[in-house]
């Protein structure tokens, strides 16, 4: 069986797949204090070729660490869709019928309760995968996966994926490695939101997003971070106006950049390092999303 290369050893500059490219209907957001209101559907239309050469699917460290006997069982059917900000991936008791691969997208898993209030449980980049549910045997879950970030990710159908989740030992505990690093951060998430500091909670929220991108800046609002984190945007603004003072980021309207990733850390909780000490110990070296 043939070792992966690491990330840095693939040519994205070619797409030996078979690759259906989509991009996502125009849309709109809106948020109301420690709530998350959009939900939009997921609709793909083909875009230009040009776009295929962009993106290749082991830009998602998860399949680039896959042996090479799991990952030619399904890359033909891998398709690669545009996703904007607020579609809903899955909605709550709805059928998943396909899991996705961020590449340059980050994906939020949250909790809606009836009175429309919101909290995030989790977030998935390209680090990892969206739709870990159906490894575990269910077709549905009672949360949402709503796109945080806009960019792009692999779509695959779910019985392709469990089918080579089944076959393949060495693909099953990879993925089993990854569920047991989104347990963590869930469950380091309902730690953090309970007992550290609104300034803590968002120095670890930032950090754990410009993770999983190329680039230190996030196109996204104080109102979705407020829905994000489960508290007033106003407490967003006096702990993003505290941070920005310390040079740690900047911040303008719907953009926010992290200076200083190794100065945010110092001044995050704990849980930061829990989730990516996790991370390290459990996947291989080219998933560690570390900056």
């Amino acid at each position: 069986m043939s070792t992966s290369k690491s990330v840095d050893q693939i040519d994205i500059t070619t797409t030996p797949f078979n690759l259906t490219i989509s991009k996502p209907t125009d849309i709109t957001s809106s948020n109301t204090d420690g709530y998350l209101s959009i939900d939009k559907k997921l609709n793909h239309e083909p875009i230009k070729l040009a776009q295929q050469l962009q993106y290749n699917a082991k830009q998602n460290l998860l399949l680039a660490a896959a042996p090479e006997s799991a990952f030619d069982q399904f890359s033909n059917a891998l398709k690669l869709v545009h996703v904007a900000i607020g579609e809903t991936i899955y909605s709550p008791g709805i059928n998943i019928n396909h899991v996705y691969f961020p590449v340059s997208c980050v994906v939020s898993l949250h909790y809606v309760t009836e009175s429309g209030a919101s909290a995030e449980t989790a977030s998935v980049g390209r680090e990892g995968l969206v739709g870990v549910n159906v490894l575990m045997g269910a077709d549905s879950t009672p949360s949402s996966a709503t796109v945080l970030i806009a960019g792009y990710a692999y779509k695959l159908e779910c019985q392709l994926l469990k089918r080579t989740f089944n076959q393949d030992i060495i693909f099953q505990q990879l993925l089993l490695r990854y569920v047991q690093v989104l347990f963590t951060q869930i469950a380091q998430t309902a730690v953090c939101n309970r007992h550290h500091t609104i300034e803590q909670q968002l120095s670890r929220w930032l950090l754990l997003s410009v993770d999983r991108l190329s680039c230190n800046e996030l196109t996204i609002t104080q109102e979705m971070v407020s829905g994000m984190l489960g508290v007033r945007r106003e407490s967003i603004t006096q702990a993003a106006s505290q941070l920005q003072r310390d040079g740690l980021i900047s911040y303008r309207r719907g953009h926010i950049a992290v200076l200083d990733h190794k100065g945010l850390q110092k001044h995050a909780c704990e849980c930061y390092a829990v989730v990516q000490n996790e991370l390290k110990r459990l996947l291989p070296p080219n998933v560690q999303n570390t900056k």
